[in-house]
């Protein structure tokens, strides 16, 4: 994702009075003065809501956050506060809640990544109506009033999850998917998507099911490991969020007996593809989620700029033994290491 041209675009709206604070040259007024730009305030605050705190995916959209804070704050001339309130573990009603208290206290805008998209929909759907800008990132909640989705087609992230699990089999066998929260849209999606290519294009490949569980890696690794005793033809896994592969030695009862396959990139992850555990992960920007998203809500803000595609497509990256090296040196970074 293009952050810096989605930074820059933002920047280009905010007319001469806040160009003037940049040290931009303002050119003398014609015939008629030119219109006044957009006030900015002294300070915001900006919530930042992800699924839980004990999911290390949602670190860097924390980091991406405050750095898209940092630098809105210099340009603009203005102290822009990330106010992160992410629950422990997954809890769509403690998410519905940080958002009514973020806007009783005044916040200016909310991004969040939704547990339950049915039971965040009148909380987002009351912020706005109060006035507070809000997005949504990673798990969207589509029919609500939120100004914008970050994230990738999930539709697509499942295909390809199913594609390289395919290649991987070499196009038989029976697979299984791990599937975490039944609740989440964007994971829902992701099945759908890899039942919708198995269906296609693997006509020797068989779905055992799809294994539904709380996402964290003790309740993931559990599922896995009952699900491959109990079903030993198991040759295959798609895992629609790695969630076991955040602990170590998740996979000593497939090793030998399936693929895996699995979204995302963190850290703990990349280290099964290093040892060859994984076939391949397929990495959200999940740093550019946070970025992105604390741009887009103060470009509506101070602005009034709206996205003009309210989907703001991702891209994923294929992280494989080939790249797994150099791509595992973007967390020292997110993480501020």
């Amino acid at each position: 994702m293009k952050r810096r041209s989605l930074l820059t675009g933002m920047l280009a709206t905010l007319g001469l009075a806040a160009a003037a604070s940049f040290g931009m040259a303002v050119p003398p007024p014609a015939t008629a003065p030119a219109a006044a730009g957009p006030k900015v305030k002294k300070s915001y605050t900006i919530g930042v809501i992800a699924k839980s705190t004990s999911n290390p995916f949602f670190a860097p959209s924390h980091t991406g956050a405050k750095d898209a804070a940092a630098e809105l704050s210099k340009k603009l001339n203005t102290s822009i506060k990330i106010e992160w309130r992410t629950p422990v573990s997954e809890d769509a009603q403690k998410q519905a809640e940080a958002i009514e208290q973020l806007v009783a206290a005044g916040a200016d805008g909310i991004a969040v990544s939704a547990s339950d998209a049915k039971v965040l929909k009148s909380a987002i759907d009351s912020a706005v109506a109060k006035g507070v800008a809000v997005v949504t990132f990673d798990s969207d909640v589509p029919e609500s009033k939120r100004l914008a989705y970050i994230g990738v087609d999930n539709f697509t992230f499942g295909q390809g999850l199913a594609r390289e699990l395919g290649k991987a089999i070499e196009g038989k066998g029976t697979v299984a998917i791990l599937a975490g929260n039944q609740t989440a849209a964007n994971l829902q999606e992701r099945v759908r998507g890899a039942r919708d290519v198995i269906a296609k294009e693997f006509k020797d490949i068989k779905i055992k099911d799809a294994y539904y569980h709380p996402e964290n890696p003790q309740d993931s690794v559990k599922t896995v490991e009952q699900v491959q005793a109990a079903n030993p033809d198991i040759n295959g896994w798609i895992m629609v969020g790695g969630w076991p592969l955040m602990t170590a030695n998740a996979l000593d009862k497939v090793k030998g007996k399936a693929k895996v396959v699995a979204a995302d990139a963190l850290e703990a992850q990349i280290e099964y593809v290093k040892k060859g555990e994984v076939s391949v992960l397929l990495a959200q920007p999940v740093y550019d989620y946070g970025f992105t998203a604390v741009t887009i809500l103060m470009d509506k803000i101070v602005s009034n700029k709206s996205p003009k595609d309210p989907i703001v497509k991702a891209e994923l990256v294929p992280v494989t033994s080939a790249n797994a090296a150099e791509y595992s040196k973007n967390w020292a970074k997110w993480l501020g290491k």
